[in-house]
């Protein structure tokens, strides 16, 4: 039997979406957020030479600066105030959790609730703006050294470069704070997707130039759409996966009467790490290509060029190094964001138990057994997503914005801020039966 929820949900139609007047306000308020995102992604750092820059971008696009440029939706090929991007936000925030997991007084943060957890942001914020800074003061750096890049080089160029690139990461930020509590959706979540989204059409429209000019066929051009619909369908299946165990509660009796004991399930999503391990795995090892495409390839060490010509894209090394690394990232975040003895914890103190499981110790053990296999199905699942768009792009020169990392940000992203919305409608149409039941009893009374 479907549950009341459950069948709001199939009851949903533009007429309840027309009567949600604080969710339009919400989608609004989101649309007017990202737009002043990617505006911003426009505006440049001031003392810098735009077109030298542009042009000495074009020799680094393909190693890890092309990886931060996907994300900050262009803003480093246009070194942008917006250059730095969301990603000093999102490194703090896996250093923070890490942290929370080895240092007692911040896993004891962890379990105090909105107050601990109030905390714990705040010494995010503080890790984000130490490495915004760190990373601006490189970037100015970097610039300097570069041929014709900046017009006036100094201190003076390397403080505005620092103030501009970190008050451009605080504002995105904040941003995402606010879409967050006054929008629709995860913020920080959103402003990746508007970066990635933005250049889609530029991709899509590279890709049909490829095939009117015969770079590829047009047997090609269809199999690489079928394939972006079965990935995105692929994506789709296994982010709403779930494993689900059976949690029953005892009976229980109040005063004279004996309640029936509950039943509930503990879901455990297929794919607990998200899209972690693949940005990890990516940025490791498009940093070897980074660093080499800086440094002068006549002075290189034999060695030094074997090993950056093995991990470029689309070589078997890259390739094996690309999967075992997703793989590991996938069971080490898995580790870091879920444990399985809190929750056996939680389920004892509540007299929740797993039938046929003792409950504590045991309940831990059963959870990470079952948590372990699901994450091994994960690990395979995100390996396949992420290393079929690698092999297409290495043989066909398809834009690296198809990549199966920027696939998986767009369609988890999307399924997230849809749910949301489905969530509103349902909170809408759930109060519209209150209403309407209270007024027939008013009826009824007089």
């Amino acid at each position: 039997m479907a549950s009341a929820a459950e069948q709001l949900a199939s009851n949903l139609n533009f007429s309840t979406f027309a009567k949600a007047e604080d969710l339009k306000k919400r989608l609004w308020f989101t649309l007017g957020a990202l737009l002043v995102y990617r505006l911003g992604t426009y505006i440049p750092l001031p003392g810098l030479d735009p077109s030298a820059f542009a042009q000495a971008f074009q020799g680094q696009s393909g190693g890890i600066l092309g990886l931060f440029n996907m994300f900050s939706g262009g803003a480093v090929e246009r070194m942008a105030i917006f250059a730095l991007g969301i990603m000093p936000y999102i490194s703090a925030s896996i250093i923070v959790q890490l942290m929370t997991s080895v240092v007692p007084a911040l896993e004891q943060l962890k379990k105090e609730g909105e107050q601990g957890r109030k905390v714990i942001n705040q010494y995010t914020r503080y890790g984000t703006v130490l490495l915004g800074a760190m990373q601006a003061y490189g970037i100015a750096v970097g610039l300097e050294s570069g041929s014709g890049l900046v017009n006036d080089p100094g201190w003076f160029f390397r403080i505005s470069t620092v103030i501009s690139l970190l008050g451009g990461t605080m504002f995105l930020m904040w941003l995402g704070e606010q879409i967050t509590s006054r929008g629709i959706g995860n913020g920080i979540s959103l402003i990746i997707f508007a970066g990635i989204v933005a250049h889609l059409p530029t991709a899509l429209a590279g890709t049909l130039e490829l095939g009117r000019t015969g770079a590829l066929s047009t047997p090609l051009i269809l199999a690489i759409i079928v394939m972006v619909v079965a990935v995105i369908a692929l994506i789709v299946f296994v982010e709403r996966a779930q494993r689900r165990l059976l949690i029953q509660y005892p009976k229980r009796q109040v005063g004279n009467r004996m309640f029936q004991g509950d039943t509930s399930h503990l879901p455990l999503k297929l794919n607990t790490s998200g899209v972690i391990p693949a940005i990890f795995a990516s940025s490791l090892l498009l940093l070897p290509a980074t660093l080499a495409g800086f440094a002068n390839t006549a002075t290189m060490p034999g060695w030094a060029t074997a090993i950056v010509s093995a991990l470029a894209h689309g070589q078997p090394l890259y390739m094996v190094l690309y999967g075992a690394m997703i793989a590991f990232f996938a069971f080490f975040y898995t580790a870091i964001v879920f444990n399985p003895k809190d929750t056996a914890d939680n389920l004892k103190k509540h007299g929740g138990f797993i039938p046929g499981i003792r409950p504590g110790e045991r309940t831990a053990e059963y959870i990470d057994y079952v948590l372990t296999r699901i994450t091994v199905i994960g690990a395979i699942y995100l390996i396949f997503v992420c290393i079929l768009p690698e092999i297409l792009i290495s043989q066909t020169g398809v834009p690296f914005y198809l990549g199966g990392t920027s696939l998986l940000i767009v369609v988890s992203v999307t399924l997230d801020t849809v749910a949301q919305i489905q969530g509103h409608l349902i909170a809408q149409q759930y109060e519209g039966l209150i209403k309407k039941s209270k007024l027939r009893g008013g009826k009824r009374g007089r």
